[in-house]
């Protein structure tokens, strides 16, 4: 058992080493460009519309939606950022932030997410911005079983931008979506005190 778990695990490093490499898109011969200000795009206060997927990779299509803020805020010159999550809705409230950290080595960011309600920062997810878009993988466990976690940013305009979580149990070969975020920009002010 100890060896079919062990090998199960080397199966999903693989695994997402390999999506993390296609994300990437890197080739040994280009040099890559900084990337410590791909989230300078998102600094400021944002109106936020959350569809969650209450039950996922359990063949639920039951969503719930929220309403609310995001407040991101520049840290170390840009080279981290820390965003702040406030909705609620009929399902609740959602009181989360993520810390993103910039990796000038790897030239990847790791997107570090916490709820209120567990009071501790997650797996972090890792990735990078490719041609206007950020793509981030991490694994993690879903009610005791290894699932492969992919994180999307995409569809970034001056005054808008749009969030996508999707969980995979088939080591990537098939994403169900679980969480979409669209965010509409109220001011470039970080400040989360103004309302």
């Amino acid at each position: 058992m100890h060896c079919v778990s062990h090998l199960q695990g080397r199966h999903w490093a693989s695994a997402l080493a390999a999506l993390l490499l296609l994300a990437s898109g890197a080739h040994a011969a280009e040099p890559a460009a900084s990337g410590e200000h791909d989230f300078d795009f998102e600094l400021g206060r944002w109106k936020t519309h959350l569809s969650r997927l209450v039950h996922p990779l359990s063949g639920s299509t039951t969503w719930a939606e929220y309403e609310g803020t995001s407040v991101v805020r520049k840290v170390w010159n840009g080279r981290a950022n820390l965003l702040e999550l406030e909705v609620s809705g009929p399902a609740g409230h959602i009181e989360a932030l993520s810390l993103r950290l910039y990796n000038p080595a790897a030239k990847q960011w790791s997107l570090n997410f916490s709820n209120s309600s567990a009071g501790v920062l997650g797996q972090p997810t890792l990735g990078e911005f490719q041609n206007g878009r950020g793509e981030f993988y991490d694994q993690e466990t879903l009610d005791g079983r290894a699932i492969l976690v992919r994180f999307v940013i995409s569809d970034i305009r001056p005054d808008s931008c749009h969030f996508e979580q999707a969980f995979s149990g088939d080591g990537g070969k098939t994403w169900e979506v679980n969480w979409i975020a669209t965010d509409t920009r109220v001011s470039a002010d970080g400040d989360s005190t103004q309302q």
